[in-house]
């Protein structure tokens, strides 16, 4: 057996990376995941927590296609709070607080124990490939030590490691994330394959050790009871059992917001020394200053990196300034003013590439068996890097095993969302999701994830047959309580009009059914317990998802008619080597853009940003002229 030679390799030990080469790996193919650093396995270099607005979405979807974030995030939470409460079912949105050291350890340990996974040290410095057609094929990768790996699957989660450097005041240095060691010769590499390289930047807040703090002039800020778990297989009962561990909030003020504006030419951010863009929807604090200019503070959460740690991460609090600034800058926020910094803040720049030069699946257009996934692709966050390495471990996979690919449409998923927006229209920022970049947002709940995706992750081979029997269990309840509230009609009585009156609606005088009633505003499930006397006794994530179902099922309707709308222009396939320019009717700058995205179906085609409603029904004549011809 050749010792350097693997079906799958996988570039870089983050979030992305490790979803990969599991992913890979259970599937049943040798896999290698290459790292820099085996301590820097799963490293949470920014805020460590897990979910958040439309990324807890993310973490419910990957777990229910078998990715393993959720069931490790459930693992070593610290505190768990649902946001958007006050809000629709469609936002709300499950966040995490977790143990940054347990939970790098735990999914270090994961791998380890993975049969068909290898995980090993060593940094990748160039990609072997073979001229095939007009582009390439990669056959492997080189490691800085000059060993060659055979790999006939390559997927490069680099993060934010790729030629990165440390900006802090007026100081740059080539570095990783804390520290740690950059990645270096293989943009030079990519690019030397005619791929288009960008830069992007991001940064991180000072750390501040505990005893430093003030917590009695702080706003605490509990976690949630009961929690509902990311993954089905997490132990419901174990995890309530756990005590959380509060957060705090503090808000800037005119004395810091006076520091920063008076050292704002010292910051790397408005020096001129980052080049790369930063991210829109996690912008340092200067940013903020000058942003929004008129708002005299801003919100700021303390949390806790760990159980056994005393650094605290500022969230909110991410900058570039100077050593002397952060100091000053901190000392004027409340509870801070002997604060004690343990790691200065940062910002980083790293190479990454044009996503557009993906396929759906992920794979380089014009590199075949090479995919990319993760800050690599242009996105920003844990949970956006974790289910494109999923999605590329999995594809990878499947064309090993000479199966079609998984491409998720944007009516599944808020995964296939997220992947369309990149390979579609591409960033010119650090993507994040977000809850309204999907139009089916009502479709795409969290408590349905498991519904809409565990079919896919059972015949792709990540969900065992035991598993999938519990989910179809699961359905089939939620189904079973659905027609029972459709069924179940409630006669007229002082009784009922009293429980009604009591959730402030109006009373009934002919027989209504149960879904009847819950369909109004004001009225809840738990609330018509009192009149609904064959209710039977169901799990909550079963009773939650059948009261959504019936609630809003006016709404979902309308939203599942626009999906099959849009799944019919899915199904118009465009032929790969589709000539554009030679298509009568169809305006250049159309022309140019299609060739350059080269969609695989007319609803991606619509999507091209630069491309209107009629170029689509150019295309449309196009095709049916093209089928009748072919008859």
């Amino acid at each position: 057996m050749n010792e350097l030679k693997t079906q799958v390799a996988v570039v870089g030990a983050g979030h992305a990376g490790i979803e990969a080469a599991l992913a890979a790996a259970r599937m049943g193919l040798d896999t290698v995941l290459f790292t820099l650093n085996l301590d820097s396995v799963a490293n949470l270099p920014c805020n460590p927590s897990i979910g958040g607005s439309g990324k807890g979405h993310l973490v419910f979807e990957l777990d229910a296609l078998g990715g393993e974030m959720g069931r490790a995030a459930d693992a070593v939470t610290l505190q768990s709070r649902t946001l958007n409460l006050g809000k629709g079912a469609a936002v709300h949105s499950k966040r995490v607080q977790a143990d940054r050291a347990a939970y790098r350890l735990l999914m270090k340990q994961t791998l380890e124990r993975e049969k068909n996974l290898r995980l090993f040290q060593g940094e990748v410095v160039a990609l072997c490939t073979e001229r095939e057609g007009d582009g390439y094929r990669v056959t492997g990768v080189r490691t800085a030590l000059g060993e060659c790996w055979e790999a006939e699957r390559v997927i490069l989660c680099t993060g934010t490691y790729l030629e990165s450097a440390i900006f802090i005041g007026e100081g740059v240095y080539p570095s990783g994330p804390d520290g740690l060691m950059p990645a270096k010769g293989l943009s030079a590499s990519l690019a030397a394959l005619g791929l288009r390289m960008m830069r992007f930047k991001t940064g991180t807040p000072a750390r501040v050790h505990r005893r430093s703090i003030d917590f009695s002039v702080l706003e605490e800020q509990p976690g949630e009871s009961p929690i509902t778990p990311f993954s089905v297989m997490t132990d419901r009962e174990e995890l309530n059992g756990r005590e959380q561990i509060p957060c705090h909030i503090v808000y800037t003020n005119e004395n810091t917001h006076r520091i920063l504006r008076e050292n704002m030419d010292r910051s790397a951010m408005y020096s001129g020394n980052i080049v790369g863009t930063g991210p829109r929807y996690c912008p340092s604090i200067e940013t903020k200053i000058v942003r929004f200019a008129d708002k005299e503070r801003h919100q700021l959460f303390v949390e806790p990196c760990g159980k056994d740690t005393d650094e605290m991460y500022i969230q909110g609090f991410s900058t570039s300034m100077p050593t002397d600034v952060q100091r000053a800058m901190l000392k004027t926020l409340p509870g801070f003013e002997n604060a004690e910094i343990m790691r200065y803040a940062y910002a980083i720049e790293y190479d990454l590439i044009d996503p557009t030069q993906l396929y759906p699946t992920l794979e380089f257009k014009t590199v075949a068996g090479l995919y990319g996934a993760g800050q690599f692709n242009g996105t920003s966050g844990y949970e956006e890097a974790a289910v494109q390495g999923l999605v590329a471990g999995i594809n990878a996979a499947l064309s090993l095993k000479g199966e079609p690919p998984m491409v998720l449409p944007r009516a599944s998923s808020y995964i296939g969302t997220l992947i369309d927006d990149l390979v579609t229209k591409g960033t010119e920022e650090p993507y994040r999701i977000m809850t309204s970049r999907s139009e089916y947002r009502l479709l795409l709940r969290q408590d349905n994830a498991d519904l809409r995706l565990s079919e896919i992750g059972h015949r792709v081979g990540l969900l065992s047959d035991e598993r999938y029997e519990r989910f179809l269990e699961k359905k089939q309840a939620i189904e079973r309580e659905i027609e029972r509230l459709t069924a179940t009609v409630v006669p007229p009585s002082e009784a009922v009009n009293a429980c009604l009156a009591s959730m402030g609606s109006s009373p009934i005088s002919t027989g209504a059914r149960l879904s009847e009633l819950l369909r109004r505003p004001e009225i809840s499930y738990a609330g018509l317990a009192p009149i609904d006397e064959g209710r039977p006794s169901l799990a909550p994530e079963v009773l939650f998802t059948a009261e959504i179902s019936v609630k809003y099922a006016g709404y979902i309707a309308r939203e599942e008619a626009d999906a099959e709308r849009q799944r019919r222009l899915e199904d118009k396939l465009l032929p790969p080597d589709l000539d554009y320019a030679s298509i009568r009717g169809l305006r250049l700058e159309s022309a140019e853009k299609l060739a350059a995205i080269r969609p695989l179906n007319i609803g991606q085609a619509s999507r091209i940003s630069g491309v209107n409603p009629a170029d689509i029904s150019v295309l449309l004549i196009y095709l049916a002229t093209r089928a009748q011809s072919d008859k």
